[in-house]
């Protein structure tokens, strides 16, 4: 398939793996590079800039095809050394960026100097916009259905994706509620160039964190997220446990005195032990609505053929056999 997506980053189908903190390993975004899609590793997972060097390296002995890094800005009392993260993926020779959270103006620079093409996370077109006026190369749009954080806009791809597709003149890919060739074909429609998914990609053999994470989330109906966060104005959708109860039950209690000090204990840090060790109950994660439409556990590469067989199969037969 030949979108604007596939063209840019020189890739044989526009399906992306986004950036997601302690699953965007080496592992994960070397298999979805290797079946055709765009990996991506998440660069604030390692905790240094001298392990996302390594970590570059570790995904170059795996695969020849393009990956990319994603790196995300935010606003911290002690912020990442985000200079050592930048000259670790340009002199790591990676060419594709997935920006996220602040504004990356200011690192913008840098970046096209070295040739790097950037896809901006954003959550409404105003943000897109932007992201357009500063030289991104592309946006990844994410409605109100994606896993972690959706914004304060509350506005879902069925509306937001025409409306980017109004506005934007570079390429744009569709996030949240993304799963099969169903979401492809729906995204290309709705005026996407791509597709980028998130939760799908946890719930593959190649997926580097725990089996009870892919059961939790094969288990998981579409209802089954909470959103946390929103008196924070820092909303996160995630899969509901106890964890989750606990922090809405604070939410609730405490009202728009709350603080991130009160659900720092099932917010901060807890990643690790649920990512890796399997402790369901640990804390809260992100996931997305898409869960609901999450049935197996298959290898990233049956996931993207499949995706791409169907897809095809809409097209060429459901849809091209309703035209008279």
């Amino acid at each position: 398939m030949k979108t604007r997506i596939t063209e840019l980053f020189g890739i044989e189908h526009p399906i992306l793996q986004g950036g997601m903190h302690h699953v965007g390993y080496a592992e994960l975004a070397a298999a979805v590079s290797n079946a055709g899609g765009l990996g991506i590793i998440t660069g604030l997972t390692q905790k240094t800039p001298e392990l996302l060097a390594q970590e570059i390296a570790r995904c170059r002995t795996m695969t020849d095809k393009p990956f990319g890094v994603n790196l995300t800005f935010l606003p911290s009392v002690n912020p990442p050394d985000y200079p050592g993260y930048v000259k670790a993926i340009i002199e790591g020779g990676v060419k594709i960026v997935e920006t996220a959270g602040n504004n990356p103006q200011k690192w913008m620079p840098a970046l096209k100097e070295a040739g790097i093409k950037v896809i901006h996370k954003c959550t409404s077109v105003r943000h897109a916009l932007k992201a357009e006026s500063i030289g991104c190369d592309a946006i990844s749009v994410d409605g109100f259905e994606c896993g972690g954080h959706p914004g304060e806009d509350d506005i879902p791809n069925f509306i937001l994706l025409p409306r980017a597709a109004e506005e934007l003149k570079i390429p744009f890919v569709a996030s949240g509620g993304i799963a099969d060739g169903r979401s492809l074909v729906a995204a290309l429609a709705l005026g996407a160039d791509g597709i980028n998914m998130g939760t799908r990609f946890i719930a593959t053999q190649e997926a580097p964190v725990h089996e009870n994470v892919k059961q939790a989330i094969v288990a998981a109906s579409e209802l089954d997220t909470r959103l946390i966060m929103r008196p924070l104005r820092n909303t996160e959708r995630v899969l509901t446990n106890s964890a989750t109860e606990r922090v809405l039950d604070k939410e609730r209690a405490l009202g728009a005195a709350i603080t991130f000090a009160d659900i720092a204990p099932e917010v901060a840090g807890v990643y690790p032990r649920i990512m890796q060790q399997g402790d369901m109950q640990a804390g809260v994660w992100s996931c997305g609505m898409v869960a609901g439409l999450i049935h197996d556990v298959p290898t990233v590469q049956q996931l993207i053929d499949s995706i791409m067989s169907q897809a095809e199969a809409l097209i060429s037969q459901r849809l091209a056999g309703m035209l008279r």
